[in-house]
């Protein structure tokens, strides 16, 4: 499909939400956007908007659409700036998708990426999920478990993430330690709702941990903390979160087998574009310091 010209237009509009935008934004006439959007989707024999009172909406095709305009354009941006020596300065937004364990070390990362490259802004999406890197869901993704095996991903190692069973204080004060592996009666747990294939130490949960001990399981990795931190009961951290907090104790000995390889993953297309590989220079330098090798 020879319509890049269209293309740009129409990822202007979904990106402004009017074709007035998109023509101020583009020089343009508001007829020229009106005809580019209607000769694309013409070439697609598909609609890309939904025409309503208070502007345009993506359609289904749109959204790919939009994903391809928007991972062009900054193949191009990227390619005018290394054609001008670097000396344009790098700008707009980078996104990242992290697990939230990842969360307390990657903030160094972006505080460093943004002392050197303040016209850049970063959108962090917090999931279990690895994002579709190809459909331009995020430029960046940190995963942990088996390696990524899309074709198209470029894959790297950042260290591996351990975990232990960890106690506040006043949990400590008010129960005790836990002092032997088969009195764990008496004891209360905070607990994530994760499949167990995804946890290193489900085996352990599993063996020690009766339903009436838990007080409170959750899905989500800060609520999860917030209950450790309160004394609520014990429950799983990684290590280099727990470190964060002086006042948590390590319950059990370090255990090889409670952690999980970390992945720094990006796609081809992108890999060694100027702002991704600024940002991953960050990224590596700030896992060494918080992760084990």
């Amino acid at each position: 499909m020879d319509k890049w010209t269209e293309l740009r237009t129409a990822y202007q509009v979904a990106k402004l939400g009017t074709v007035s935008a998109a023509a101020e934004a583009l020089h343009l006439h508001r007829a020229t956007v009106n005809r580019h959007i209607d000769v694309l989707e013409h070439e697609l024999d598909a609609k890309i908007f939904i025409r309503h009172l208070r502007g345009y909406a993506l359609t289904e095709v749109g959204h790919d659409v939009l994903r391809v305009a928007q991972k062009t354009e900054e193949l191009i941006e990227d390619l005018s700036g290394r054609v001008q020596g670097g000396k344009t300065q790098l700008e707009g937004e980078i996104k990242l998708t992290i697990l939230a364990p990842f969360a307390s070390f990657l903030m160094g990362a972006i505080a460093d990426f943004r002392a050197e490259n303040p016209m850049c802004y970063v959108d962090v999406d917090v999931g279990e999920d690895l994002a579709r890197l190809e459909y331009g869901e995020a430029h960046i993704a940190l995963r942990a478990g088996p390696r990524p095996d899309h074709p198209d991903y470029v894959v790297s190692s950042f260290g591996r993430v351990e975990f232990n069973l960890f106690a506040h204080d006043s949990y400590i004060a008010r129960h005790g330690l836990l002092s032997d592996l088969r009195k764990t009666q008496g004891h209360s747990f905070v607990l994530p709702q994760f499949p167990e294939d995804r946890l290193p130490f489900a085996g352990w949960i599993k063996q020690h941990v009766k339903p009436q001990m838990i007080a409170l399981s959750t899905r989500n990795i800060s609520v999860a903390t917030e209950g450790v931190l309160s004394g609520l009961g014990m429950g799983f951290m990684a290590v280099h979160e727990a470190k964060r907090h002086d006042n948590l104790h390590a319950i059990l000995p370090p255990n090889a087998d409670w952690s999980v390889q970390g992945w720094i993953v990006t796609h081809v297309d992108l890999h060694r574009t100027e702002k991704v590989q600024a940002m991953l220079k960050c990224v590596k330098a700030h896992s060494l310091r918080f992760l084990a090798a």
